[in-house]
């Protein structure tokens, strides 16, 4: 019972601090987009910067982190993935957040099944979650609608182009007619530009950003347009056209692969929550496992089960 009840106090416990990031992250958009609307506010950028951090105490191991991470080359790569998915936090911040997750997660399931092994292996899989399915999850899902948006947008730009109006109000046009993710990259696109960026420049940093074939595509038709001229109405819509060919044919290869790509999940986590399951109701019968040939036999387990998943996932992705 006093394991039960310490289990939910640090539940609560993280439950509130999931809590105040989210509001801290959705008070640092509003803090930015504030910024983006007044002049010379070079000023008003550092303090808020300066402000804009998770908790004002917890300020010393974000700047810690933010040094390691950079040590180990991480903390572009980290940061790059966040602005794609469009998370408002610093790469210090979201490795504390994850690594603070999972020391309450692991503590959960220690006081639960009283088990180290347990704890660790749930504090792994707390961590690959916040990267995988939260992180390059909400990329993936992003990316998908951009695309499924894309040709959509195309041809209103396009249709707009023939009743006369030129190629940024055009885009301005669309931003406002759409949903996101296209209208959140787009109208980014158009912020840069008010600040004095080229429209050009700011496309091609939209499509590095998002890292798209189709959009890399449509920056080098625009810039093309402009060199040798032509009417670019008709050219967005035949990469219109020929986006929502794609579109359909990656759909059919997503149906088709699913099976696949579902076995690979399956397989790869029955092991690990038998394994579990048979440490927290028997501990006794996984000792020999832990101590000489025993411990070789589940390494060399582990490397094949996560070998297995990847070539079952590698059979199963097609790029279309």
């Amino acid at each position: 019972m006093t394991a039960l009840l310490a289990a939910l106090a640090v539940g609560a416990g993280l439950a509130v601090l999931c809590v105040a990031v989210l509001m801290r992250a959705r008070e640092r958009v509003a803090e930015i987009a504030a910024i983006l609307d007044l002049p010379y506010g070079e000023q008003d950028v550092a303090a808020a910067e300066k402000s804009a951090s998770l908790l004002p105490f917890i300020e010393p191991g974000i700047q810690m982190t933010n040094r390691a991470l950079e040590r180990l080359n991480l903390i572009e790569k980290i940061r790059s993935e966040l602005a794609r998915a469009r998370i408002a936090l610093r790469p210090g911040e979201y490795v504390l957040l994850t690594f603070g997750a999972a020391f309450f997660g692991g503590l959960i399931a220690w006081l639960i099944s009283a088990q180290i092994v347990v704890a660790v292996m749930i504090a792994m899989i707390i961590v690959w979650a916040a990267w995988r399915l939260i992180v390059v999850g909400r990329v993936s899902r992003r990316r998908k609608a951009f695309e499924a948006q894309m040709p959509e947008a195309l041809s209103l730009i396009a249709s707009s182009l023939e009743a006369g109006h030129t190629f940024q109000p055009s885009i301005q046009m669309m931003v406002e007619e759409a949903a996101p993710p296209l209208s959140e990259e787009f109208g980014r696109v158009l912020a840069e530009t008010a600040l004095g960026d080229p429209l050009l420049d700011a496309l091609d940093r939209m499509s590095q950003r998002l890292q798209i074939p189709d959009v890399a595509w449509v920056v080098q038709a625009i810039r093309i347009h402009q060199t040798v001229g032509g009417k670019l109405a008709e050219l967005l819509m035949t990469l219109a056209e020929f986006m929502r060919a794609r579109e359909e044919i990656r759909r059919e290869v997503q149906v088709l692969t699913a099976e696949g790509r579902l076995s690979a999940y399956v397989l790869g986590g029955l092991p690990v929550f038998e394994f579990m399951l048979i440490k927290t109701f028997n501990p006794n019968y996984e000792k020999p496992m832990f101590h000489g040939g025993g411990l070789v036999a589940l390494c060399i387990a582990g490397i094949s089960v996560l070998f297995g998943m990847a070539m079952i996932k590698k059979l199963a992705r097609i790029e279309v």
